[in-house]
């Protein structure tokens, strides 16, 4: 049994890892989250009361908080998901990206060094610090045979990428100069239950269901690798668990769609498992689905080669497009009580945006 921390815990991806690491693994885990907008104690609901299970309020910019979780918990391993991450608020506003995804994480860094470096030398042998980025990172693709792979160079595109860049680059950089174990992973789109309301496949299913438009951006030709969320959480505990220090590993799902096969997917299976649910006056979902001008340096194609996690470490992602895409639907339709208080608490009945 080892102890886990794992900051930004009651985000999107970081809930889905701590579900699992709760329900299949016998680890403990404490979830360090400062819960931001994205920030949501709902998504821990079903694993709050396990005994393994603990939270702490916490923001990783904050470094005395930082070395009194770690003094107190004790962890074997630090698992970094938190970040900003939505790049439409990162164009509207930078700074923010900055101080959490840059200035938190040399936080963290340096708060995981000074711990790691009072272990005793058995302890100190086998912990690692997990970090997890994105394939934004490497910027786009424009020749339809390539894929990014770990060696692939470094070219962000928008404010939320280049800090997530800044990052890795600051991880690498604790392993070459102070020898702190690190491992990378950068991972392509993910989707699923709990995913924060204002990102494309919710922010689809949500609008369809109240009536709205379908924001597409530009003509909808943007293409992504989709990857369900409960597939990535297996890929990083594989890593976390026996990836190699020094590291990087690829985490993809082997699905690319471009953004308009991905609302028109939607609208079919809304017309199949919720056609009673339509709004008065609707024909059909996809009759909601509206262009709009694109956004600046948005990225045309993503794509990842994930042959290295699963020649290495046997990690293959269990659902296809349409398998998992149809869970996320089935999910959403099931618990409006989740979403409907995103919407009602943080946005006060704001229209939301999207970021494709």
């Amino acid at each position: 049994m080892k102890q886990f921390l794992i900051t930004g815990g009651a985000g999107f991806i970081g809930s889905a890892l701590v579900r699992y690491l709760i329900n299949e693994t016998d680890h403990r885990v404490l979830v360090v989250d400062k819960l931001s907008y994205a920030g949501n104690l709902a998504s821990l609901a079903s694993v709050s009361q396990n005994t393994r299970f603990a939270y702490e309020q916490v923001d990783i910019c904050d470094r005395p908080e930082l070395d009194r979780v770690l003094k107190h918990y004790k962890p074997d391993c630090i698992m970094h998901l938190a970040a900003e991450s939505h790049v439409d608020r990162s164009i509207d506003g930078p700074i923010a990206f900055i101080e959490t995804n840059i200035v938190g994480t040399y936080q963290l860094l340096e708060a995981a060094r000074s711990y790691w470096n009072a272990m005793a030398d058995e302890r100190k042998k086998s912990f690692i610090f997990h970090h997890i980025s994105t394939d934004e990172v490497f910027g786009d693709l424009h020749d339809e045979a390539s894929f990014f792979t770990e060696t692939t160079p470094y070219a962000p595109s928008s404010p939320y990428s280049a800090t997530k860049a800044s990052s890795d680059h600051l991880v690498r950089a604790w392993l070459r100069t102070y020898g702190l174990p690190v491992v990378v992973t950068n991972c392509s789109n993910n989707y699923g239950p709990c995913h924060f309301p204002e990102k494309l496949i919710p922010l689809t299913i949500i609008n369809a269901l109240a009536g709205k438009a379908l924001p597409v951006y530009g003509n909808g030709q943007q293409v992504r690798d989709w990857l369900y969320v409960e597939d990535h959480a297996r890929a990083l505990y594989a890593v976390v668990n026996s990836g190699k220090v020094g590291e990087n590993y690829n985490i993809g799902g082997h699905n690319e769609r471009k953004n308009i096969e991905v609302i028109e997917t939607i609208c079919a299976l809304l017309e199949e498992l919720a056609a009673d649910r339509k709004p008065a006056g609707l024909t059909n979902y996809r009759d909601l689905i509206t262009y709009v001008a694109d956004r600046p340096g948005h990225d045309q194609r993503y794509a990842i080669d994930a042959s290295k996690i699963a020649r290495e470490l046997g990690w293959t992602p269990q659902e296809t497009f349409e398998s998992g895409l149809r869970k996320t639907v089935i999910w959403y339709l099931d618990n409006p009580n989740w979403w409907q208080a995103i919407l009602d608490d943080r946005y006060h009945g704001e229209r939301l945006g999207l970021s494709q």
